[in-house]
């Protein structure tokens, strides 16, 4: 079956529908319930400065440029502010004149294809401000702890960030490595546009701060704007109940797992459009999401990132986020998706992680699980439309794999896999990605694999790495913000120009669509207010209500009516690896607030019910190359003999678990009268479930493993749903397999 897979050139586009078909993949259509406006109409316009521009057919020797029609004054006018530029008129029209020369250039033209803008400005620019927009660092603000000795007062921070040593194995660079760099010599000197937000600021604060960058970049010989992206913002996602990593900036919706509990692309597109709002106001271009790893191996510490198990549903759920963000097309109201980590980093081997060495070799020991579980997802994000697409770190096997790839796509002859990672994999990325799956984006590396995660290519020099990257079909590096490697590359003949200018483009071009030559410049008190939208946190909780999955309960326990509430004390625990005490205090807090008609009382002797709340941790770091574990217990931080203590002695008892990977129940489950499977959910949604104020809808994302045995000889790279003997069976009979949720009436 895989080798009928062929190139997108040499058949109809309808032919990866069918593999998708065949992957038990239905794709489903969805029209967006908001009209995208292309322009924004936000503030006052500045002064204008009038010139006599040179017409724009006169620029395009021997090329025909039609200006299209929607442009003609009072159609499609783009709101246009400079701080630093002049802004000249032409025709009736406002435009900026970036580059000071008192004319109207190509790139400087709304009016004009972003094709055509991005070409026009690639050709003014020179071999060090390519070689600067191809990169993507890190950057923070004057106040950040991050900035010089804990921060400073200043609002941009002008301090490099130089680093040693590898933070993920202690070992010693060979050189430095520029993680950060200062603003002003980082756009200025090293010319790099773009730049990850990690700081955790008020919305109005965020706006000021890109602001005063976006100034910076306005002041520079071609005045090319910069893109501010960030990752997630918008989940509950701590690992401290009810704690989240954004609190209180945005609206807060559940985690990834969450969204996809809800089973409901309508509601997740909706969320899209929401934050895509929030993150605009607030001056963030771009995101490092989301994630359409199909989650096949429970150990795997991104699970709780993905959007589940099935293909399918995944599918659906990051054709939704994506159409969500960016809207049917780019526009100044949308946020760039960077969709991740092709071709699928959920077939971990026993979980775990290529930040590694130990864990930087990829196995698909499953003939065609690629396209049957894991490429679905990916193609449901192109076509939506997804700017980019974020490679994994990881480096795929040959010993271990079995055949995934059509031959015409293999390495050579006798090798299915180039071993080298995925960011400089070019049968992956240019034969696979673009010409197979039709891709017409532009490739975005993962953090630092020029440097710390070499994986495939630690004999290379880092010039060579940039290189063979850039030869493979990467276009824009991570963790990168010193050009010198690459120009060097250029320097040695490694790369040539024409090279640089196809990745340039490809950014160029984003950011035309996104407005931001225009208008790069947002109001601090309006992204304050956006963000502070009450109707935005109620479609919010609503989502956090809808992910809550009943999984067992017995004798009717729940819901606890209006009639039982008088009755009840409730004696309320946090099981967690970090501060329980603190935890369940807070959680206590939190649910008299929301419902005072509950009585909690101090201690279980003194219950009639009991709600523990078991939040288990399984982060990044616990990586340590012995092996991964999802059973509760002390690797996990839940004191097992504890909850069963508790079982026993309260007549009533209710177990929440927070699902960021699939669990081993067995040592919980069968003593809980009523179980809840969270996924980062807010106290005040879990209350409203086990109170009855709502009905639970929620379904399970990914299937709970049976024991350790079942997660030891699961294939990595298949769904518990699709393997034998896999699921959990309670004393009842239910399977917890993806799709199962029970509600109060049935």
């Amino acid at each position: 079956m895989v080798d009928r897979l062929e190139p997108i050139s040499r058949r109809p586009r309808w032919c990866f529908r069918a593999l998708l078909r065949r992957a038990g993949v239905g794709l489903r259509t969805f029209k967006g319930e908001r009209q995208m406006s292309l322009w924004s109409s936000r503030r006052r316009r500045r002064g204008v400065v009038v010139a006599v521009a040179i017409p724009t057919a006169l620029l395009f020797a021997g090329t025909s440029v039609a200006v299209p029609s929607s442009t003609q004054p009072g159609e499609g006018e783009p709101v246009v502010e400079s701080r630093v530029k002049n802004v000249i008129e032409v025709g009736g029209h406002r435009f900026r004149d970036l580059n000071g020369s008192g004319a109207l250039d190509a790139y400087e033209d709304w009016r004009l294809p972003g094709e055509v803008r991005a070409r026009d400005l690639s050709a003014r620019m020179t071999v060090e401000e390519k070689a600067g927009m191809m990169l993507i660092s890190s950057h923070y603000m004057g106040s950040s702890s991050r900035c010089g000795d804990g921060g400073g007062r200043e609002l941009v921070c002008e301090e490099d960030e130089w680093d040693t040593t590898n933070s993920w194995d202690g070992k010693p660079f060979d050189q430095p490595v520029l993680s950060s760099s200062g603003a002003t010599a980082g756009i200025g000197e090293r010319n790099l546009r773009h730049f990850i937000v990690r700081d955790n600021p008020e919305a109005a604060d965020l706006a000021t701060w890109t602001n005063a960058l976006q100034e910076i970049a306005e002041g520079t010989r071609l005045g090319i704007p910069v893109v501010m992206t960030s990752n997630p913002r918008n989940h509950l996602s701590g690992g401290r109940f009810g704690v989240a990593e954004a609190s209180g900036k945005f609206s807060t919706w559940p985690g990834e797992l969450g969204l996809a509990a809800t089973h409901d692309p309508g509601l997740v597109e909706e969320f899209g459009g929401i934050a895509a709002k929030e993150w605009r106001a607030a001056g963030i271009h771009k995101g490092y999401m989301y994630m359409a790893d199909t989650a096949t191996e429970p150990r795997w510490t991104r699970a709780s990132g993905t959007f589940g198990e099935h293909p399918e549903l995944a599918a659906d759920m990051i054709g939704a986020v994506v159409r969500g963000f960016q809207g049917e097309r780019l526009s100044p109201e949308s946020v760039s998706l960077t969709t991740k980590h092709f071709p699928g980093g959920g077939a971990r081997k026993d979980g775990q992680d290529p930040h590694y060495s130990w864990g930087q070799d990829q196995f698909y020991p499953t003939e065609g699980s690629l396209e049957r579980y894991h490429l679905p997802p990916f193609q449901a994000a192109l076509d939506a439309g997804t700017t980019s697409i974020m490679p994994y770190y990881s480096k795929p096997r040959n010993d271990g794999s079995a055949q995934q790839l059509p031959r015409h796509l293999w390495f050579s002859p006798q090798q299915q896999f180039e071993e080298v990672g995925f960011a400089y994999n070019k049968p992956v990325l240019q034969g696979l990605l673009r010409d197979t799956m039709g891709f017409s984006g532009y490739v975005n590396s993962d953090t630092s694999i020029t440097t710390a995660m070499p994986w495939g290519v630690e004999d290379l020099s880092r010039p060579e790495r940039f290189a063979k990257g850039i030869d493979a079909g990467t276009n824009l590096f991570s963790g990168e913000a010193d050009p010198s490697h690459l120009l060097q590359a250029v320097r040695d003949g490694l790369v040539r120009e024409t090279d640089l200018d196809r990745s340039v483009r490809f950014l160029l071009r984003e950011m035309f669509d996104l407005g931001l030559f225009e208008d790069p410049y947002r109001d601090p008190r309006r992204a304050q207010q956006i963000a502070d939208d009450p109707t935005s946190q109620t479609r919010a909780d609503e989502a956090h209500r809808k992910s809550v999955v009943l999984m067992r309960n017995d004798h009717r326990t729940l819901p606890i009516t209006d009639d039982e509430v008088g009755r009840v004390k409730l004696y309320v625990e946090v099981f967690a690896k970090d501060e329980p005490a603190e935890q369940s205090a807070a959680l206590a807090e939190a649910i008299q607030e929301h419902d005072p008609s509950i009585t909690v009382v101090a201690r279980p002797e003194e219950a009639t019910h009991a709600f523990l709340a078991v939040v288990p941790s399984l982060g990044l770091r616990d990586d340590s190359g012995d092996g991964l574990s999802v059973e509760l217990g002390e690797r996990t931080g839940i004191d097992v003999a504890r909850i069963q203590q508790i079982q026993s002695q309260v007549d009533e008892n209710v177990v929440g678990i927070n699902m960021t990977n699939p669990w081993l129940v067995g040592a919980v489950e069968p003593g809980a009268d009523a179980m809840l499977a969270m996924f980062d959910a807010t106290p005040e949604a879990v209350v409203d479930v086990i109170r009855g104020e709502v009905n639970p809808t929620g379904r399970l994302p990914v299937t709970l493993p049976a024991g350790p045995e079942a997660v030891n000889r699961n294939a990595p790279d298949v769904p518990g749903y699709d393997e034998p003997g896999y699921a959990y069976v309670n004393d009842a009979g239910d399977a917890y397999r993806f799709g199962f949720g029970l509600s109060y009436d049935r």
